[in-house]
């Protein structure tokens, strides 16, 4: 086992902040535990990782990621057991898009089994940290970047990789609504939509501005081509109940993310005797359900907000109000069982999660 034969630097902090955490009021995000790992990558070898206080970088101007953008990321969440253990949830699956990630961005691999036990570690670590209320959970950020101190446009040969953790609540305190983008584009075809890089979500910023100036919380994503066919959210993959079906767009797509908590969800409708359409989804067979009263349900599904309930779906000039939510079986039924799987108070049938 590679947790046998790793070896850690380890830097523990004198001046621990864990004290000073007001658990009523804790902002997503905003509050950070007192250790993170670094990673450096150098020589054609990744180094030794090591464990160290939680502190700001020192970067030289010409660092390669803030002129060229090689920069990816990871989002996970660790959750306190009812019977106090700690576990993460599927850590597995983020380790195999952070791989797909690194290729496309021509960033250096880190193994699966590796990336896992530098998550593993940096949770133990900081283990009081891991909340111990009804939905609160600490949040872990590994992310990768490249740190060659040169203005050129080539692949770094430097890079460092770096987990830190946040306790944090809900992502969303209330159900959302969204907005169909017909104009502005996340992904292309053959471009970086699959990976977790940096640079799709701040070309993401300017219209979700626009869309929240009129009530919108979040966009759904078109095609760049044709914008004909729905692709994503802008902070989680989505889904929608049409006649009891479950309809989701297909993640074969290069344009879409890989979503953990969207194949969760995929995999248990399936176990429930739930019909499943993984496909390319139109705009207009979701406004046209909208409009008839066919469409049951649409949710956001993803690892900050695990469950997103939408309430609102905006279309052009037109706005459709979406079932109440105290009436959406499906979606309460799925968040009601990964929320209690997380917490351990359900066996754990398909061996998803990852005991720190």
């Amino acid at each position: 086992m590679i947790q046998d034969t790793l070896a850690f630097k380890v830097s523990k902090t004198n001046n621990s902040k864990l004290s000073q955490v007001d658990w009523e009021n804790l902002p997503f995000g905003k509050v950070f535990s007192d250790h993170m790992l670094v990673m450096e990558y150098a020589d054609g070898k990744w180094q030794t990782p090591e464990i160290m206080p939680f502190e700001n970088l020192s970067m030289h101007p010409a660092t390669s990621a803030l002129h060229y953008g090689q920069s990816i990321f990871e989002g996970m969440k660790a959750n306190r057991m009812v019977n106090g253990d700690i576990q993460i949830f599927r850590p597995e699956m983020n380790a195999k898009r952070f791989i797909e990630s690194c290729e496309r961005m021509c960033m250096p691999v880190i193994p699966e089994e590796l990336f896992v036990e530098l998550v593993r570690k940096t949770v133990e670590f900081d283990a009081d940290w891991v909340p111990n209320r009804e939905g609160y959970s600490l949040y872990i950020r590994p992310f990768l970047i490249a740190t060659d101190e040169f203005v050129g446009i080539r692949p770094s040969e430097t890079y460092k990789f770096i987990i830190f953790t946040c306790p944090v609540g809900a992502y969303y305190s209330q159900p959302v609504n969204v907005k169909v983008e017909e104009h502005y584009t996340r992904a292309a075809s053959g471009g970086v939509g699959r990976a977790k890089t940096a640079g799709n979500y701040a070309a993401s910023l300017f219209p979700a501005k626009l869309a929240q100036e009129k009530g919108f919380h979040q966009l759904l994503w078109t095609d760049a081509k044709e914008h004909k066919y729905i692709e994503e959210s802008g902070t989680m993959n989505i889904c929608f109940v049409i006649d009891g079906k479950l309809i989701t767009p297909s993640e074969d797509e290069d344009t879409i993310l890989r979503g953990v908590t969207k194949r969760s969800v995929v995999d248990l409708a399936k176990k429930w005797g739930i019909p499943v359409e993984e496909r390319k989804v139109t705009v207009e067979e979701i406004v046209d359900a909208a409009r008839n009263g066919k469409l049951q349900d649409a949710f956001g599904a993803g690892t900050a907000a695990t469950i997103a309930h939408v309430a609102k779906l905006g279309f052009r000039d037109e706005i459709f109000e979406l079932p109440s939510i105290e009436s959406r079986d499906f979606s309460n039924k799925i968040k009601t069982y990964l929320d209690d799987l997380k917490a351990g108070k359900i066996a754990d049938e398909f061996g998803w999660c990852f005991k720190v």
